[in-house]
């Protein structure tokens, strides 16, 4: 239950982030809009094609009486018109998430700079990032249709088709709705897929907590739409907590006093002479942001700072 709160508890912290940044509000809407329209212009064309698809399917029922023969065509037409309905519903999703990929990681990006302990996302160009979000979203649309051929046939079985399938229906559908949100974010620290799998399993009731709501909420025409980018934002902050990345702590004053009279030392030791500017020797960054070592993927694990050697080139 606990699980269940805490997951829950991201979905409104998300949409209350983009409450707070409304400009990035209405930038995540862009890709859902973009996909909205074409399902619209889609599901336009179906229906009118519908009952031309429904007599091509039928050429048995020509001989038929006009009564059965418009029964049955009608009925046909009706199942195919549902059933297109029924797949952009469970594909909208993973489509916007495929065609908002450069708005989302924006927003993404932009979460965790708000948040504090940003990752360095991956280095690859955004037509390789295309091509794993395409994949990842083909492998959870494979398993998902997986459950639902299984949920079809058991909803034939008399009163658990009726009450505990369509439950179980919403229960996969949320978890696996939470895998497509959240793969934004753990695509940026470096998990993959099959991991991302293994993470939000381990904690079925934040995953089921988070995105049966959402689901829920879907159901309701536009609703998508609007809460899409709250859903990205909320997942960002719960991939934040599945893998998190923090800050490498800074050198203690002490160190630094005492690197500043080393230094001190070997600017006297070297009589002033200052060696060609090609020799200087780069110092190491202190406060890079790396993985903490709770984190096992990233793409190197966090190597400690070397101690600064004396440095001759500052000026006393």
């Amino acid at each position: 239950m606990r699980d269940l709160a805490a997951g829950m508890g991201y979905l409104a912290k998300g949409q209350k982030w983009v409450g707070r940044h409304g400009r990035w509000w209405a930038f995540g809407m862009i890709p859902a809009l973009i996909t909205l329209a074409g399902y619209a212009v889609a599901l336009f064309f179906l229906g009118g094609w519908a009952g031309d698809i429904a007599e091509w399917a039928t050429p048995f029922a020509d001989s038929w009486s006009s009564l059965w023969q418009d029964l049955l065509r009608t009925t046909l037409a009706a199942v195919v018109f549902v059933g297109g309905l029924l797949l952009s519903v469970l594909t909208f999703t993973a489509v916007t998430l495929l065609v908002g990929q450069p708005f989302y990681e924006a927003l993404c990006e932009k979460v965790d700079e708000t948040e504090g302990g940003a990752p360095t996302p991956p280095d690859v160009p955004l037509w390789r990032e295309l091509v794993v979000a395409a994949r990842d979203s083909l492998f959870v649309l494979v398993r998902a249709g997986g459950f639902g051929v299984l949920l079809f046939a058991a909803g034939f079985i008399p009163v658990v088709g009726q009450t505990v399938v369509p439950v179980l229906g919403f229960l996969v559908s949320g978890f696996f709705l939470t895998l497509e949100l959240t793969s934004v974010g753990l695509q940026r620290r470096g998990v993959p897929q099959r991991e991302r799998l293994r993470l939000l399993r381990g904690r079925l009731g934040l995953a089921l907590g988070f995105g049966v709501p959402l689901v829920l909420g879907f159901l309701v025409p536009l609703v998508t739409v609007i809460a899409m980018p709250g859903a990205v934002a909320g997942a960002t902050l719960l991939a934040r907590d599945l893998v998190p990345v923090g800050e490498e702590p800074r050198p203690s004053s002490e160190d630094g006093d005492e690197q500043g009279e080393q230094g001190e030392q070997g600017e006297q030791g070297g009589h002033g002479e200052r060696p060609d500017a090609a020799a200087v020797p780069e110092l190491p960054e202190y406060g890079a942001r790396r993985p903490v070592d709770g984190n096992p993927y990233a793409a190197a694990p966090a190597q400690p700072v070397e101690p600064v050697e004396p440095n001759p080139y500052r000026s006393a």
